[in-house]
């Protein structure tokens, strides 16, 4: 059987004619064999329709002559009953897949000739002289004038030929797009027309091969990849699945611009397709245990350029396995496991040493490393049992040595350790559920070994008792928790910060220049032929992925379960429960993991109107019976649920309230106002009990927490209080004890505590995010987020994440640990306040309504109708299914889950 990996690389293949192979023309034992002659850009290639004969290959470049002859010749081998013969005379060709066994091929030397009949006599004159072109161009001396005069044939037979629009599914398909393209797969690019309506994406062939037109629905279309191929930022590559490493199609476009036209039109059909699909939005389902390992290193390779149908960017997966020894295979042990934190260039410390050595005697630019971790050669080398043809087309028709041949794991991850110029990793193969690469089932003779032992199946480890066994029990460690614990150090060197610069060569992680995304620029070298040498190189060489991330990578999150309740383990202790509360601890997460998985069940149940202006701060007794409100009308009102009357209304100063506390045993209230004071309220006396000074402008938000009172103000601070609270019934005041003071540059909104009180949290109106850690009051992280005032900010009930809300319409998640920014997610308006379980959020927006968002989906999964005015704050009890919400219309509503 014919296929495009019996052309050489860089090879087109342009068109096919049906004829007969007439061998010993007017001999007794003339015979014909019918078939066709395919016509590419450096071969002609007759495929027989029996596949007991074989398919002959003669290389352009090797023919002497090629001709129609013409009926007066004397040695005229056709007569004018035979008419539409093509005679070439060659002096080498090659014999492939006799019998339709894989097989090295068969090389035969020495003058001969070859008698083809088209069975369209008139299309000779065309054949032979589109061979002569051809002939010339492969008869150049170097190899850039080759590729021009090849390019050149090609570019001029795609200007002459367009999509044939009596392909369409349907006669009432719009056109928005078409343009010239090459559908790639590995090895091999095919030349064609892309044409996209409003419903599909096609691409048709201009040789018709492997079949007229190939068709894909842009509803079925769940991902989307702009691609760099041979370097060129050209690529475009189409996924139907959401975690599968093999697409729909992968395209080549002669033009960046076009690239990009087609990506627009289809990432138009992807609801969320950018908020969805980045290295941050996987790393947050990943930390959460949304994504396994090997879905999560699936979902990096594919962003870092990696496909399967480019063998020189081909996935990369790590070694993890170190131990091919031991007869039971022990996951618990650190020592089963490959250091992750390192290349596998610096496993083995004596190979190193020797590495180094020639590193720092080496001139610029200097490399650790001659050759990659991943390469063509080396995913062919894991393959060569399911993809022979590959592994020929690549090394012009021949298999490897027997002793180069992947034959042992314990032996190729040996060489891996030891070896002078193997640093190659794993294929993502070695995780998955096939594992007939590992076996010999094609029964290829892959020759025989220096002590005379055929190259057969893969030979296994004794701990696995088959392929299959091995595949479970790699998977089985790839998803450990040794791996989840380490996996990260190794995302750092190869996806990560360790990738570039000072911290590669700290990492002892230096590959050539030619291997880097951005290492030479192909555009500016104006010499084809060493462009294509160039190119050549680096496509053989192997590429580092594209980078995906600058600073450390954060670990994963790691629980006693993977399910969600583990992820509410600390709220329990965030606020004070008395003793026979913390006994039912269980049945407290249990019951707020139901709260949210049914969050969108949430019913208005009251409504009053209690406020002159917008209600700034909500605060409610531990037995639920009142509710204190703050507002920008100077109160605070203590409204009671049971009564539904409103029972009280204190007015400090003649400004803005900004938000309120209670205190613990429900005896005093604190609000924050915008006069810079902080007011302490008697609930049992009914006054106004003390009043801190403590700022030089507004109080934006205040939190207490373990005896220490936390305010932020639009002075720039945020101070820490140690607050030993007065004796009511006597004259003693409260005694302040100002404790830090954590500086900003500007004026600070809001700010919140993680469940241990050791990391504080601050948002400014510039849209700042600052991570400071309490202890020591020093800043751990500060990082740019929103363009406009931050909102709200809160942590996780993990403490893991802080998830913050602002001006700017958006949402954004930082990983506290490495303060970096790992999720973002745009709303259609501003969303005041809210309140989130690491997982989903509920938030309330400008216009009034409560949302509920999936935050790893990164989208609304429901609407509810509330406030007349943007929603200001949000109070929600601890089993979280009780919510109350204040807004601009002056209302406060009350909310309940109704199961």
């Amino acid at each position: 059987m014919f296929s495009l990996l019996l052309l050489n690389l860089e090879e087109y293949y342009f068109e096919q004619h049906t004829a007969n192979h007439i061998i010993n023309k007017g001999c007794r034992d003339e015979r014909k064999i019918r078939g066709s002659l395919k016509i590419c850009s450096k071969s002609i290639i007759f495929e027989p329709d029996e596949n007991i004969q074989p398919i002959i290959k003669i290389p352009l470049r090797d023919c002497i002559s090629i001709k129609a002859p013409e009926d007066n010749e004397a040695n005229n081998p056709f007569t004018r009953e035979t008419s539409g013969g093509i005679s070439v005379v060659c002096n080498q060709a090659f014999l492939i897949k006799e019998r339709n066994i894989i097989a090295p091929y068969k090389t035969v030397r020495g003058t001969t000739e070859h008698l083809f009949q088209l069975d369209v006599a008139g299309k000779v004159g065309d054949v032979v002289q589109t061979l002569h072109q051809l002939y010339r161009a492969s008869c150049l001396d170097k190899m850039g004038d080759q590729a021009a005069m090849i390019t050149a044939i090609l570019q001029s037979r795609l200007a002459r030929t367009s999509f044939d629009k009596n392909r369409f599914q349907s006669i009432s398909e719009t056109l928005n797009m078409e343009c010239k393209a090459e559908m790639v797969t590995p090895l091999v690019t095919n030349p064609g027309h892309v044409c996209v309506t409003d419903a599909n994406l096609y691409f048709q062939p201009l040789n018709g091969y492997p079949k007229p037109v190939v068709q894909i629905t842009l509803q079925n279309v769940r991902r989307i990849y702009k691609r760099r191929h041979g370097l060129m930022p050209l690529g475009l590559e189409v996924f139907c699945t959401e975690n599968d490493l093999c697409s729909d199609i992968y395209l080549k476009f002669y033009s960046c611009q076009d690239r990009d036209e087609l990506y627009f039109l289809i990432a138009t059909y992807l609801e969320n397709h950018i908020t969805e699909h980045t290295a941050e939005s996987y790393m947050l389902q990943w930390q959460r245990g949304h994504l396994s390992n090997y879905e999560y290193l699936l979902h990096l390779n594919n962003l870092a350029d990696r496909s399967c149908n480019d063998l020189s960017q081909y996935p990369v997966f790590p070694w993890i396995i170190a131990d091919y020894s031991s007869s039971v295979l022990d996951l618990t042990k650190p020592e089963t496991f490959r250091d992750l934190s390192k290349p596998i260039g610096a496993l083995n410390k004596e190979r190193l040493d020797r590495l180094l050595t020639r590193y720092q005697e080496m001139p610029e630019p200097k490399f650790m490393y001659g050759s990659h971790y991943s390469s063509p050669g080396y995913v062919l080398f894991y393959l060569v049992r399911v993809a022979p043809e590959y592994m020929l087309c690549l090394q012009n028709g021949k298999f490897d040595h027997a002793d180069r041949t992947f034959n042992s794991l314990a032996e190729t991850w040996k060489n891996c350790l030891d070896g002078a110029t193997d640093f190659k990793e794993l294929i993502p193969e070695f995780y998955e559920n096939d594992s007939s690469f590992l076996v010999n089932s094609l029964k290829l003779d892959l020759g025989k070994r220096q002590g005379g032992k055929t190259v057969e199946d893969v030979e296994l480890p004794p701990w696995a008792s088959g392929p299959d066994d091995f595949l479970q029990k790699s998977r089985e460690a790839l998803e450990s928790q040794y791996v989840s614990e380490h996996l990260h150090e190794w995302i750092d060197i190869v996806f990560g910060y360790k990738q570039k610069g000072t911290e590669a060569v700290a990492a002892h992680n230096v590959f050539h220049p030619l291997t880097y995304e951005g290492g030479v620029d192909l555009n500016s070298i104006m010499d084809p032929n060493e462009k294509v040498a160039l190119l050549t190189q680096i496509l053989e060489f192997g590429q580092t992925p594209k980078q995906l991330f600058t600073v450390p990578h954060p670990q994963r999150i790691l629980s006693k379960s993977s399910s969600r309740t583990s992820f509410h383990s600390v709220s329990i202790t965030e606020s004070p429960v008395s003793l026979h509360e913390e006994s039912f601890e269980d049945l407290t997460e249990e019951s707020i993991t139901l709260a949210w998985n049914n969050i969108a069940k949430l019913k208005l149940d009251e409504q009053y109107k209690i406020h002159k202006e917008a209600i700034t701060g909500i605060a409610v007794t531990s037995n639920g019976s009142s509710v204190f409100t703050t507002s920008q009308d100077s109160t605070l009102k203590m409204f009671s649920k049971e009564s539904k009357t409103l029972q009280r209304s204190v007015s400090f100063s003649n400004m803005a309230l900004s938000s309120c506390l209670i205190l613990p045993g429900d005896t005093t209230v604190i609000s924050s106002s915008w006069d810079n004071h902080i007011y302490f309220y008697s609930i049992a006396f009914g006054r106004r009990q003390d009043i801190l000074m403590g700022h030089d402008d507004a109080v934006s938000k205040i939190c207490w927490r373990d005896g220490r009172l936390y305010s932020a103000s639009w002075d720039s601070t945020v101070k820490v209080w140690h607050c030993v609270p007065g004796e009511t019934l006597s004259n003693k005041k409260h005694h302040f004890e100002l404790l830090a003071e954590l500086e900003h540059d500007v004026s600070v909104n809001t700010i919140d505590l993680n469940a241990a009180n050791t990391v504080l949290a601050s948002g400014t109106k510039e849209g700042t995010i600052s991570i400071w850690d309490v202890t020591t009051a020093t800043m751990l992280h500060q990082l740019s987020c929103h363009s406009g005032t931050v909102f709200d900010a809160a942590f996780s009930p993990d403490s893991r994440h802080l998830l913050s809300a602002g001006e700017d319409c958006c949402f954004k998640v930082i990983d506290v640990q490495t303060g970096m920014l790992i999720s973002s997610v745009t709303a259609d308006e501003p969303q005041r306040c809210f309140k989130w379980d690491g997982n989903t959020i509920l938030s309330g927006s400008q216009s009034g309504e409560l949302l509920i968002w999936d935050l790893l989906g990164g989208k609304v999964t429901e609407r509810i109708r509330g406030h007349t005015g943007g929603v200001m704050s949000m109070w929600m009890n601890e089993q979280c299914n009780s919510v109350i919400t204040g807004g601009e219309d002056k209302q406060i509503i009350f909310w309940k889950l109704q199961y």
